[in-house]
């Protein structure tokens, strides 16, 4: 396969809390994601982006120049590589978290045209904020894609040293197939329009 064939997706560590969950999911995503032929997968984790609280003069849909903070063009130059993206969210207080909706705010024309899934965890599996990252990404242009993961009581599902117990998450091996068949599926369609485009 061509190096313009591969799909290059980027997986998104949306939590940078100490004793997080993400980085565990984050693992799993993309030892699935390596199951696929033709895929360049990577995690981004926003630990490695220490961005500032939004503060931009200009929105980023209308962005000129280079951004004043080096984590933040760091960022955007990464999110400008990809082809589609898996975002790994916690859900807190009925919603995703602050670092995760700083980092989206940041970039406008890198995600647009570009799919999104979700693998979420908490309370009903994080479904609550993958409701408010659909509506977010729809704004952004970008295309959230139907099936994703949503793992239920991730503190029941590491040991006492915090690591992941053996077959944690064999049961949510449905839900990233789908999520992956969907998403690799709409990132060969985007990529080909865009393309076309270019």
């Amino acid at each position: 396969m061509s190096i313009k064939n591969v799909l290059r997706l980027k997986i998104i560590l949306g939590s940078t809390r100490p004793g997080r969950f993400s980085e565990h999911a984050g693992a799993w995503a993309l030892e699935q994601t390596k199951k696929n032929s033709g895929i360049e997968a990577e995690i981004l984790d926003l630990r490695d982006y220490e961005m500032p609280f939004y503060n931009e003069t200009v929105s980023p849909s209308y962005k000129q120049a280079p951004y004043k903070s080096e984590a933040v063009e760091k960022w955007s130059k990464k999110i400008g590589e990809a082809d589609g993206f898996i975002i790994i969210s916690p859900e807190y207080n009925h919603g995703t978290a602050a670092v995760l909706k700083n980092a989206l705010d940041y970039v406008f024309k890198e995600w647009n045209n570009k799919p999104v899934g979700f693998v979420a965890y908490g309370s009903v599996g994080g479904a609550r904020a993958v409701e408010q990252l659909r509506l977010i990404t729809v704004e952004l242009q970008m295309i959230p894609i139907r099936n994703a993961v949503h793992i239920n009581a991730p503190w029941l599902l590491r040991d006492e040293a915090g690591n992941l117990k053996p077959g944690a998450l064999d049961s949510y091996q449905g839900a990233i197939d789908g999520l992956l068949a969907q998403l690799i599926w709409w990132t060969k369609a985007l990529k080909n329009a865009r393309d076309i485009q270019s």
